[in-house]
């Protein structure tokens, strides 16, 4: 146990007895603990393996790779659609952990060996990802705005694109584009 992640699981939070009996349950397949982005993260070798989370109706183990993994129990869930590599098993209460925990620690295990072997997960391409009509239409009638998009980073591009391409209806689309042109004419990424 790492003396630093101890705050997040002596909060006070209606998850508390979950959360500590996936931490032990982790810590018996022998990863390293850490603190990343405020949550207990779990490392083979420095490697990303599994971190536990919380929200309002559930609290999660969320495999790094989750979508190479063979999910023989069907417990894997991918958050949202646009959700490449991580995959996650979300618990309701700390009976359904206790129950699963031959099998959490069967995909910890196997989460283990995917990064030992080195594989990797394929990535979309951003090329792959559909433009919607209005950003198009901008890029087409403003070379400074392409130019400025193509020399983003391909995450950036990406985080855009599916901002751009999310809402149903064109007038939304049409005003997050505007909103956002000035911050892809100065080179910056959708959060920066």
């Amino acid at each position: 146990m790492n003396p630093k992640v101890d705050f997040y699981f002596n909060k006070d939070n209606k998850w508390h007895e979950e959360l500590e009996q996936l931490r032990t349950i982790i810590l018996d397949c022998g990863l390293t603990e850490e603190l990343k982005w405020g949550t207990p993260c779990y490392t083979y070798q420095q490697s990303n393996i599994v971190l536990i989370h919380v929200f309002k109706d559930y609290c999660a183990l969320l495999f790094f790779k989750g979508a190479l993994l063979n999910d023989t129990k069907g417990i894997l869930i991918q958050q949202t659609e646009n959700v490449q590599s991580a995959r996650q098993i979300r618990f309701t209460n700390v009976g359904e952990i206790m129950k699963m925990k031959p099998a959490l620690k069967a995909y910890i295990f196997e989460a283990i060996e995917v990064e030992k072997v080195g594989l990797k997960v394929t990535f979309k391409k951003t090329r792959d990802f559909a433009i919607c009509d209005e950003f198009q239409q901008k890029l087409d009638n403003m070379p400074a705005l392409k130019t400025a998009f193509e020399a983003l980073t391909q995450g950036r591009q990406r985080a855009y694109l599916l901002h751009f391409s999310t809402p149903k209806q064109s007038k939304t689309r049409e005003s997050r584009v505007e909103k956002y042109i000035p911050q892809i004419l100065s080179g910056k990424g959708i959060n920066d």
